[in-house]
């Protein structure tokens, strides 16, 4: 055993896992393995008493054998593959153990599949695993399954890392099913995010009725297993690279607290200026809301029920929810350039543009500013900024006549002119003196003008549901 510095508990080590589970003669089940080694089950097999925990192992790497026994797939490395190994060896283990020890075993399947680094070091190492399992004979099973980025820049340290996170996957499920949040906490045990990034895990099935797989999501990010994930326009959980892989991406931040009419107004306009790109084509576009992690803690801590409000207003006018621990802009930039060489547009309002020009966000960089904005326009990025309307001045200030600070008024000239920074000219300028903190106020005050400050969507997500404060 070993003691976490971060959060001052005791850590278990892999071996001990592996020997725990090993000596438990309740699970029984198949280690199914592609792309990396048998990882995992060679934990197994070392610590000893292998034979009390694993019916077979097999590890079916041609695409031949794999198509013959899993079905054929577009792409080997995907939540599809991985669901068809599942359900396929699980029903496998039935077919062939239940009459024999069904009654008193309580059988599971692991199964990974993974593009570890290959000999050129081209490809992306990344993998998705999942374990499907009884926690009592003859119980219905429930599944849990995550993604994997792999970081490591030799391949057998790749494999060690698939092993030791295999371990922690299936000791979490025997034994931290019930708490779903220590269960994420553990999956990095013995490892660090240097080594391996979780951005995507799903709970399925009876064990897990009660569990909110968006809060999940939130976790990961919470708990630094990853910077940035991603939850559907219906509310499931998502794996960032297969909704972004090679698309163009329209991202606006916000605090979405609620959604306002005024938030769509701009993705509204900065879209007709996207679309004007003869490489963009609207159905190819992804369009994602982004909540940052400093936005959710302004408080000091995360009010789960607020954030699910946030992400069920969001879904309600049909768009994505990314979370990201990306305060800077150029980190978030950096990240969506990971999955894409396309065109990204971020869509910013005129105290996000000012924000931008503030040196003191980049006193950390070596290059200041300069290499800030190296990093934020690469690949071609654009920003796409609303008009801020000055009540005291009466006047709509737009990108063309924001105030920067004297020694960056030149870099400000250079990113206009060369079309880095485009100002949204098509909006409505009814909608300028519409804000946030204003709709919160008037929910609080039980002020029914907050009704037309918000698209009927929201409105009627907010009242069903009690979201912000509302009451009947």
């Amino acid at each position: 055993m070993a003691i976490d510095q971060l959060s001052n508990t005791t850590t278990i080590s892999t071996h001990e896992k592996a020997m725990q589970i090993n000596l438990d003669r309740r699970f029984y089940g198949t280690f199914a393995e592609i792309g990396a080694g048998q990882e995992v089950a060679r934990w197994f097999f070392v610590v000893g008493g292998a034979s009390g925990t694993l019916a077979k192992t097999i590890s079916a790497y041609d695409m031949a054998f794999s198509d013959a026994i899993y079905g054929k797939g577009e792409r080997y490395v995907s939540q599809t593959r991985l669901q068809n190994m599942l359900d396929y060896e699980f029903a496998l283990l039935i077919e062939r153990l239940n009459a024999k020890r069904g009654e008193t075993t309580s059988f599971f399947v692991f199964a990974d599949t993974v593009s570890a680094r290959n000999y050129l070091g081209t490809n992306e190492c990344h993998g998705w695993m999942g374990i499907k399992f009884q926690l009592q004979p003859g119980a219905r099973s429930s599944e849990i399954i995550i993604h994997v980025n792999m970081l490591d820049k030799e391949n057998l340290q790749q494999q060690e890392a698939l092993g030791i996170i295999g371990v922690n996957l299936t000791y979490g499920a025997f034994y931290l099913h019930s708490e779903p949040e220590k269960l994420i906490a553990s999956l990095l045990d013995g490892l660090s995010t240097a080594r391996l990034e979780v951005d995507m895990i799903k709970f399925i099935g009876p064990y897990f009725i009660n569990v909110d797989n968006r809060l999940m999501s939130l976790q990961l990010v919470e708990k630094g297993l990853s910077n940035a994930t991603l939850i559907g326009a219906n509310g499931d959980v998502l794996q960032p690279s297969e909704v972004l892989h090679k698309k163009p991406i329209l991202v606006e931040r916000g605090s979405f607290r609620p959604v306002t009419l005024v938030n769509l107004d701009m993705l509204d306009g900065a879209r007709q200026h996207f679309l004007r790109d003869a490489e963009v084509k609207e159905e190819e576009t992804v369009e994602l809301m982004e909540i940052t992690m400093r936005n959710l803690l302004t408080t000091g801590t995360i009010d789960h029920r607020d954030f699910l409000a946030r992400a069920d207003t969001i879904n309600a006018v049909g768009k994505m929810v990314l979370i990201s621990n990306y305060a800077e802009y150029y980190k978030l930039a950096a990240y969506l350039q990971r999955y894409t060489k396309r065109r990204i547009g971020l869509v910013l309002g005129i105290p996000n543009l000012k924000e931008l020009f503030d040196t003191k966000y980049y006193d950390m960089l070596e290059g200041g500013i300069l290499e800030s904005f190296g990093r934020l326009f690469k690949n071609d990025l654009k920003l796409y900024v609303y008009p801020f309307l000055d009540a005291s001045l009466d006047e709509i200030i737009t990108a063309r006549g924001v105030e920067v600070p004297e020694h960056l008024k030149h870099l400000f000239t250079h990113l206009f002119e060369n079309g880095f920074i485009e100002p949204i000219d098509e909006f409505h300028k009814e909608y300028l003196g519409i804000f946030s903190r204003s709709i919160l106020a008037k929910i609080r005050d039980h002020d029914h003008s907050w009704e037309q400050m918000v698209p009927p969507e929201i409105a009627a997500c907010i009242k069903e549901n009690y979201f912000f404060g509302y009451k009947a």
